[in-house]
């Protein structure tokens, strides 16, 4: 298969977020450390040159802040971001459902959303040739702005289980 044909997902759990009293977990926003880590995350694709064409994030107020602050880190370059509520507290196989409905003329998808469910799909997309320290990684911690890259020649519609592989695992931190 061609570059041309290769699809890359972007799974991304969202920035901390503060537990403030009175609040559902659904307007929960990001906490101080979220602020400035969000912004990290955004930083880290542009360096790698991994920019989405199209940004699929939780509708859950933390998750949208650190879609906010990755975006103005991506500038012009970065896509009209689409709320989606099928991800807010979703599991790995809801979250999927999601990803097989995406067009596929989109060839770097990013997805913000929510612990388990993040790992959980990285995991159940992880092919037998994935970056084994990346793969280990996102299967034994997955921290709040963590991002796991994937890479498959299958479309979106196709994406199963076992069928990307792992190039990278990054939690953006401030040094």
């Amino acid at each position: 298969m061609s570059e041309h044909h290769l699809h890359r997902l972007v799974i991304m759990r969202h920035a901390k977020a503060d537990w403030p009293g009175g609040v559902a977990d659904h307007e929960r926003p990001l906490e101080e450390r979220g602020h400035r880590e969000a912004p990290l995350a955004g930083r880290w694709l542009l360096k790698h040159n991994i920019i989405p064409d199209f940004i699929l994030c939780s509708s859950a107020l933390r998750t949208r802040q650190t879609c906010t602050w990755v975006c103005s880190e991506l500038g012009d370059k970065a896509p009209t971001p689409k709320l989606e509520d099928g991800l807010y507290a979703a599991s790995a196989l809801r979250m999927l459902s999601v990803v097989n409905h995406v067009p596929d003329t989109v060839t770097t998808l990013m997805l913000i959303s929510h612990l388990p469910g993040v790992q959980d799909l990285a995991m159940h997309l992880a092919s037998r040739d994935s970056d084994h320290d990346a793969y280990m990684d996102a299967a034994t911690r997955y921290p709040t702005s963590a991002l796991t890259v994937l890479e498959t020649e299958k479309t979106w519609a196709e994406l199963d289980g076992q069928d990307a592989r792992i190039t990278r695992f990054k939690v953006p931190r401030p040094h």
